[in-house]
């Protein structure tokens, strides 16, 4: 399984989430080590990012493309 990891690691001060591709720091390590969390982790991500989204953040792609504050 392909990592949802798109290398923009900017993180919601909130939530913890990547706005990138939602995962949470601890996860992205897991995901190295651990391939039978990787289901679980990538199952949690789309709601994340659509939780991002509504609070009006960036995310995905166009998260890279945002200037940092």
């Amino acid at each position: 399984m392909a990592s949802p990891c798109i290398d923009v690691c900017r993180y919601d001060e909130t939530t913890g989430w990547c706005l990138g591709c939602g995962m949470l720091k601890p996860e992205k390590k897991r995901w190295k080590k651990d391939r039978a969390e990787r289901p679980a982790i990538r199952a949690a991500l789309p709601q994340r990012l659509q939780a991002l989204a509504s609070a009006g953040h960036a995310t995905g792609e166009a998260a890279a493309r945002t200037k940092r504050k």
